[in-house]
């Protein structure tokens, strides 16, 4: 199998979802010719960790892609690309004398099902989705649209196994014997709520707050979180409030995130509206590193929130801004881990009710089917019972814009609008300069 991955956050997905394949499945990984490409540093993050660690992926145009299936003749591809990608790359293919199993699907949560996850996708042969409830949905839609593909399931990569780490409630547990302040206590979902100790112990004292890039959008509700964060830490000082963010300022993430959150806690810190600068830390790389420091995390919609699921560590999943289909968080709902700002300054996290679990994400790994569907399918192509890429294309787009989405992933397309983005990250901090040296005038 090939894998060729857009961004950072899938080329996190590919690699961890080639790692179930049976022992001995040959796998390439290559990264997509896209603006969103992962920089060097996302690189390291993503295949950190994995079999692939070391090393640099080599990237591939559409048209590249294709030469090397067509040299190498793969069983399947898996085509880890946001959908506008998935329907270039699969274009080219649809070109190639090889006719390999496409496979593809969406990193981390895709609750609420859309149709155009399936326009942008039309050609594939398999979607790999996480829950048994994503299974349902995206099924559903596939036949109201007669899609010819199947929907496999599939673990949700990250998630660790819980023999390999020892539970944050316990340890949370263990730090709160013999203390009376933050007692565990029931809210009335019957959740379990277990506020930290103030006296955390020094090797897992960290509060993270994990970044999205697509919500909020609104500059002020992230300047809102800031500033709720920055309480906490004033409220908690045996905390470390980290900031987990996707990469550093200016880099491509497979969302474009306009306000960064560093940038805007450099803004509040230049105008003076918080009094402790270095009461927030940022970190980018491994998030699975940040976690091993956790005593809880926080955000707004992030995958990463199971990833703490998974090590037992408590959340709390940010809803001050509303529950919507724009926030990507309706599927937490009835988890009993949602709340809002308040309970954030004091530190009210929560672990999830059971029965969420086994219906979102953490089911069991006997489950999983998306390794058997490959392996029929693979079976029906080598008999020519697969019909043709180009058959599954999607004709809604027009000509201009399959033109421009062809353009962009190629050398000179992608060189330029990385370029332009680049270009305006630097008029935003020289922007930025110039209203601190404005402000110390004043």
């Amino acid at each position: 199998m090939i894998a060729v991955a857009e961004s950072d956050s899938f080329l996190k997905w590919a690699v961890s979802l080639l790692g179930q394949l049976p022992e001995g499945t040959r796998t390439e990984v290559v990264v997509a010719c896209s603006p969103a490409r992962p920089s060097a540093s996302q690189r390291i993050a993503a295949l950190s960790g994995t079999a692939y660690a070391g090393h640099d992926p080599e990237v591939l145009s559409p048209g590249q892609l294709m030469k090397r299936v067509e040299r190498d003749r793969p069983d399947a591809v898996l085509l880890a690309l946001t959908g506008p990608s998935v329907h270039a790359y699969q274009e080219a293919l649809s070109k190639s004398s090889h006719r390999p199993v496409l496979l593809t699907g969406i990193p981390g949560i895709a609750i609420p099902a859309r149709r155009r996850a399936w326009g942008y996708r039309g050609a594939v042969d398999l979607f790999v989705v996480h829950s048994h409830r994503e299974v349902e949905d995206y099924d559903q839609i596939r036949r109201q649209m007669g899609m010819h593909a199947k929907v496999g399931l599939a673990t949700i990569p990250f998630l660790a196994k819980p023999a390999d780490i020892l539970p944050a409630r316990e340890m949370t547990q263990e730090m709160a014997a013999g203390t009376t302040a933050f007692e565990a206590s029931r809210n009335e979902a019957g959740t379990s709520v277990e506020p930290l100790n103030p006296v955390a112990a020094p090797q897992r004292n960290r509060v993270l707050f994990a970044t999205q890039g697509k919500v909020p959008r609104v500059k002020k509700d992230r300047v809102q979180i800031l500033l709720s964060l920055a309480r906490l830490a004033a409220n908690r000082p045996d905390l470390e409030v980290v900031v987990k963010t996707r990469g550093a300022v200016g880099e491509f993430h497979t969302h474009h995130e306009p306000h960064h959150y560093q940038s805007l806690w450099d803004e509040l810190v230049a105008a003076g509206e918080v009094h402790a600068p270095d009461a927030l830390t940022f970190a980018a790389g491994s998030m699975a590193e940040q976690l091993a420091n956790a005593v809880a995390l926080v955000t707004v919609s992030s995958t990463a929130v199971l990833e703490a699921m998974a090590l037992d560590i408590p959340v709390l999943l940010i809803d001050e801004f509303g529950v919507s289909e724009n926030l990507i968080n309706q599927v937490f709902v009835g988890s009993g881990v949602m709340g809002g700002l308040d309970e954030l300054e004091r530190g009210d996290f929560r672990h999830p009710e059971t029965w969420w679990l086994a219906d979102n994400y953490f089911h069991p790994r006997g489950d999983n089917s998306w390794i058997g569907m490959l392996d029929e399918l693979v079976v029906l192509n080598a008999a020519g019972q697969l019909p043709t890429i180009a058959s599954g294309l999607n004709k809604g787009r027009s000509a201009k814009r399959r033109r421009l989405d062809r353009l962009r992933l190629t050398p000179a397309g992608s060189a330029i609008v990385r370029a332009r983005v680049r270009m305006r990250q630097r008029v935003r901090e020289s922007s930025q300069t110039l209203t601190r040296i404005s402000a110390q005038s004043s």
